[in-house]
């Protein structure tokens, strides 16, 4: 091969390279704008997210209501309500009574002595609905108390049972009549029944005279 044949070779080697290289350089060009309007008509708009209000679920009309434990403070103050109820409940409250049935000793308008001890005696029935205790008294109420402690325990004496009464008392040294009157009460200091009474008349002895 000549000096001139290897020219015209290396001339359309030349020409063909050209021709591959615009057509590859248009491919990639080609290639290059299709990704680009690819990518352009890929991007979306974001699309706006609306949030759902919570909405509560409604109790049908006719359904079986729910009905919650009762708690300790409720029971407690049921307890406590039933407990006021029970302390407030009156307590039945009896009543005394005192009635005297007679003189035992010295009738009312015995003569005494003057100075005499006096072992006075009356006997009396509990006729009230109370038991008669240490706490009930027998106290003066008018006259003069002979010698005796004006403030007393009463006789013990259950209801609706009789009981004696007693007490010791010292004839004044003045002659003329004597009367002293008691009355029981009870532990509250209240007087009840019938009132009891000593009367005496304290007379000097009269002496003896001789005939002769």
């Amino acid at each position: 091969m000549n000096l001139k044949n290897k020219l015209i070779i290396t001339a359309r080697d030349l020409f063909h390279l050209n021709r591959i290289r615009k057509f590859v350089l248009h491919t990639l060009l080609l290639i290059i704008g299709s990704a680009c309007t690819g990518l352009s008509g890929d991007i979306l708009p974001l699309t706006e997210v609306k949030s759902t209000p919570y909405i509560p679920p409604t109790v049908r009309t006719g359904s079986t209501p729910i009905v919650l434990p009762s708690t300790p403070q409720a029971s407690f103050l049921a307890t406590q309500s039933q407990f006021e109820e029970t302390s407030s409940t009156p307590t039945p409250v009896c009543k005394p009574d005192l009635t005297f049935i007679r003189d035992l000793t010295l009738p009312d308008g015995s003569v005494v002595l003057p100075g005499q001890q006096l072992d006075k005696r009356w006997q009396v029935e509990n006729s009230g609905s109370c038991n008669w205790d240490m706490r009930y008294r027998l106290k003066l109420i008018a006259g003069p108390n002979l010698g005796a402690v004006m403030d007393q325990s009463l006789y013990p004496a259950r209801s609706n049972s009789q009981a004696l009464i007693r007490i010791t008392f010292t004839a004044p040294e003045e002659n003329g009549a004597q009367r002293s009157a008691w009355q029981a009460h009870d532990p509250q200091g209240e007087p009840f029944g019938d009132p009891i009474y000593i009367e005496v008349t304290v007379q000097e002895p009269t002496p003896n005279q001789d005939d002769d």
